[in-house]
């Protein structure tokens, strides 16, 4: 499933962050690649360890802790910190597939990349170029959106960043480990949870939301890795 969950960040977190991206200290982003992926990974990225970046992570992951819709599709077990990078002047990033692993630097945390994120703090206005091309089972999704909204699609899909021609491409990325493994049963928790909201808001009293919530658990503790 790739979903796009608009307006994570309010207009004043994404201002917030990108005065503080605007004076960033960037450095070559090879250095978060695994051995394939650096050999088509050309942009820059903020150290894991710089204090901007621990900052603007940790007001990320509060976003999503408020986001019903990415709590509903990404059941999150774990969330990777928030890195983040930038792409100018072609730029780009080519065809791969994300680390099934990832180490938590510093710490002996991992995360199982389950879902792969990319929230964007530059709008489609801003530069030429710089689409996330993801490819799976249902063709190819190339992704441009507005500051502050996020993408999420399966950690397992063939993607790509093309070359930004003009302006600069500026967004955070990251990954989660979801209680729920598998993108199918993901994908039909979260098309059953959205049904049984859109029956609580139009018949909020109808007599069989009890039942049907009792078969979204029973699925989610079936399917659900804690």
């Amino acid at each position: 499933m790739l979903l796009h969950i608009p307006d994570v960040l309010t207009q004043e977190e994404v201002a917030h962050c990108r005065r503080t991206l605007d004076n960033a200290a960037w450095i070559d982003g090879k250095v978060t690649a695994g051995y394939q992926s650096a050999k088509t990974k050309d942009n820059q990225q903020l150290d894991e360890s710089d204090p901007a970046a621990q900052e603007m992570g940790s007001l990320i992951l509060n976003a999503l802790e408020r986001n019903a819709t990415f709590l509903s599709a990404a059941l999150p077990h774990k969330v990777f910190p928030p890195l983040f990078n930038r792409y100018e002047g072609g730029q780009n990033f080519g065809t791969h597939v994300d680390n099934a692993i990832r180490q938590v630097k510093g710490t002996p945390h991992r995360v199982r990349t389950d879902l792969s994120a990319t929230l964007f703090f530059t709008g489609p206005d801003e530069y030429e170029g710089g689409e996330l091309v993801v490819e799976d089972t249902y063709g190819v999704h190339s992704v441009k959106l507005p500051p502050g909204h996020l993408v999420l699609y399966p950690g397992t899909s063939l993607h790509h960043v093309r070359p930004v021609t003009q302006g600069a491409r500026v967004c955070s990325f990251f990954w989660i480990q979801s209680m729920v493994r598998e993108d199918f049963a993901r994908t039909l928790l979260f098309d059953f949870d959205m049904g049984v909201q859109r029956i609580t808001m139009d018949v909020p009293d109808h007599p069989s939301l009890v039942q049907l919530t009792g078969v979204y658990h029973n699925l989610l503790r079936r399917w659900a890795e804690v």
